[in-house]
C-alpha cells in the first residue's frame, strides 16, 4: 500500500474533496483522522471507509487556534508522529465584492486562510520534532485567476497559494515538503449550494461545466489523486508547488 504506515489528519473530511482524500488515503494504508465540524459528514466518511482501514473521526473547528493544537499534539502522542497533515477546510460565497458582507469576509478568511496558517503552523512544530512530514494545503484555481462572482474566496485561496510556497522555502532543509493542489470546478457538495441558489439551477450546472475546456466538472476522487501523489515519497522534488487539477480552465 502506498501509505502504509503513515499518520496522517485530513480537515474537511465530512464532505467533498476532503471526505475523498480521508478515504483514499485509509484505502492506502493510512492511518487517517477525518476532521470537520459536520459531524454527520463524518458519519458518512466512516461509513465509505474500506473495511478494517483505520480512519478515525473527530469534530475540529480548524478557525480555533486551541482546538488545532491539541488534536494535532493528540494524534503524534498516541501514534509517535504525524506523518501528513491536509489542510483542506473550506467555504465559500458566490458574491461580487461590493455585494460581500463584512461577515461573509470574515468567515471566508477565517475557515480558509487562518484554518490553513493554523493546521501549517503547529503542523510544522511536530514536523520539525520528528524530522520529516508533509503538508498539502487545498488552495483552488481561483487563487489564480480571477473568477466571477467569488471575491472573497479568490482572495482567500490566493493566500493559500502565497503562504505555502513562503512555507516552503522556509522549512524545505527541515525535510518538510509543503504543497498545494488547486482543484478547478469540482462536483461537490458545495457546488450543490451554490446552484440551489441559482434562478435557473440546470442552467447554472450546464455553466460551471462548460468552463472546463473538457466540458465537465471534476471529481472529488480525482482530486484526491492528486494528494495522493504529493503524500508518496515519489514526490520527493515537488515543494512549494500549486498542483493544477482544472480541467483545462486555466489554459485558456
Amino acid at each position: 500500500m502506498k501509505l502504509g504506515g503513515k499518520v496522517a489528519a485530513v480537515t474537511g473530511a465530512g464532505s467533498g474533496i476532503g471526505q475523498a482524500i480521508a478515504v483514499l488515503f485509509a484505502s492506502e494504508g493510512a492511518t487517517v483522522y477525518a476532521l470537520d465540524i459536520d459531524e454527520t459528514g463524518l458519519r458518512e466518511t466512516a461509513a465509505k471507509a474500506p473495511y478494517g482501514a483505520r480512519l478515525y473521526t473527530q469534530r475540529l473547528d480548524v478557525t480555533q487556534e486551541e482546538e488545532v493544537q491539541k488534536t494535532w499534539e493528540r494524534i503524534a502522542a498516541e501514534h509517535g508522529r504525524l506523518d501528513i497533515v491536509v489542510n483542506n477546510a473550506g467555504v465559500g460565497v458566490a458574491a461580487t465584492v461590493d455585494q460581500t458582507s463584512l461577515e461573509d469576509w470574515e468567515r471566508t478568511m477565517a475557515v480558509n486562510l487562518r484554518g490553513v496558517f493554523l493546521g501549517c503552523k503547529h503542523a510544522v512544530r511536530i514536523m520539525k520534532r520528528q524530522g520529516a512530514g508533509v503538508i498539502i494545503n487545498t488552495a483552488s484555481v481561483a487563487g489564480l485567476v480571477g473568477v466571477k462572482e467569488r471575491a472573497a474566496y479568490c482572495a482567500s485561496k490566493g493566500g493559500v497559494i502565497a503562504l505555502t510556497r513562503a512555507m516552503a522555502a522556509d522549512h524545505a532543509l527541515d525535510n518538510i515538503r509543503i504543497n498545494c493542489i488547486c482543484p478547478g470546478t469540482v462536483d461537490s457538495p458545495w457546488v450543490g449550494r451554490i446552484l440551489s441558489n441559482h434562478p435557473n439551477p440546470e442552467e447554472g450546472r450546464r455553466a460551471m461545466a462548460a468552463r472546463q475546456p473538457i466540458g465537465r466538472m471534476g471529481t472529488p476522487e480525482e482530486i484526491a489523486q492528486a494528494a495522493l501523489f504529493l503524500a508518496q515519497p515519489e514526490s520527493s522534488f515537488v515543494h512549494g508547488s500549486a498542483l493544477v487539477i482544472d480541467g483545462g480552465l486555466t489554459a485558456v
